[in-house]
């Protein structure tokens, strides 16, 4: 197994946002992330596509707004699938919506715009050169996608025949969890599992690939989580950038969280772990 082989069909693999205003959003996040930044579109470009990158590696992206988007800022969650063509077909079986069919992206990938039957919007990534997140799960680096949506026995119907994904009871909250991912990541790094039964992670945790968030207030979507090393830091930043804080940080579960809304309105999570608070209702 190589270092290119982060990801199995069914994981989030890929994040990005888009922007009104694309090079204003990257100054933002690269102040606040330390994100080296590049614009990877060609000379001429009407479009804008600024690579995140810590410490040489891809983290997520920064876009101009394509044309026909809705208007705003948004976080968008990009799933690793083997045949987007294919995916896009069992979106409609299930009942959802394909709103941008299969097309390649250069030699990158080829990828389609899809929404559940409640209306969250999501995308699928079917890799060529382009091979997802590199780095994920440290400072200024994804940590979690998230469906907020009040519909959880509809969401688990779609979702489990488009990818296969199980609702899992995780301490009273639920996530997604996709069979076999453990043992994927087992092979990845032996000792995984071990690791995890000893810092005392709930069963199946392993297999845990996104969470899910019975979300009452606003239509259904698809979040993201920025793991970082100082909540109450970040939200700071934040503020200092031109960010708003729209919950203070705050402990819960395993963690420390703050959510933000950037200044062209894309909200996001960023969480810090926190093995003490394991304990907490």
């Amino acid at each position: 197994m190589s270092e290119q082989d982060r990801y199995i069909p069914g994981v989030p693999c890929w994040i990005d946002t888009t922007q009104p205003d694309p090079a204003a959003a990257a100054e933002f996040y690269g102040g606040l992330f330390g994100w080296e930044l590049e614009d990877s579109m060609p000379a001429g470009s009407p479009i804008r596509y600024y690579m995140a990158r810590i410490g040489g590696k891809d983290a997520g992206a920064v876009s101009s707004r394509p044309e026909g988007a809705p208007e705003g800022a948004v976080w968008n969650t990009y799933i690793w699938v083997d045949d987007a063509d294919e995916t896009a077909a069992r979106v409609r079986a299930a009942g959802g919506s394909v709103l941008s069919e299969p097309f390649d992206v250069f030699d990158a990938g080829r990828m389609a715009v899809l929404a559940d039957p409640a209306g969250a919007v999501f995308a699928v990534w079917q890799a060529k050169d382009h091979r997802g997140a590199g780095v994920v799960n440290e400072h200024g680096s994804l940590n979690f996608n998230v469906l907020s949506t009040p519909d959880i026995e509809g969401a688990a119907a779609f979702y489990g025949a488009v990818f296969g994904w199980e609702v899992l009871d995780v301490g009273g909250a639920p996530m997604w969890a996709l069979p076999g991912y453990g043992d994927f990541l087992e092979r990845r790094t032996p000792g995984m599992r071990e690791n995890m039964a000893a810092m005392g992670a709930p069963e199946r945790f392993e297999d845990v690939v996104a969470s899910l968030s019975p979300e009452q207030d606003g239509p259904p979507h698809w979040g993201v989580t920025f793991g970082v090393d100082d909540a109450d830091a970040i939200a700071a930043r934040a503020s200092e950038l031109g960010g708003d804080v729209v919950m203070q940080p705050l402990d819960a579960p395993w963690v420390r969280m703050t959510v933000i809304r950037d200044p062209q309105g894309a909200l996001f999570t960023a969480s810090q772990f926190v093995p003490e608070n394991k304990g907490l209702g």
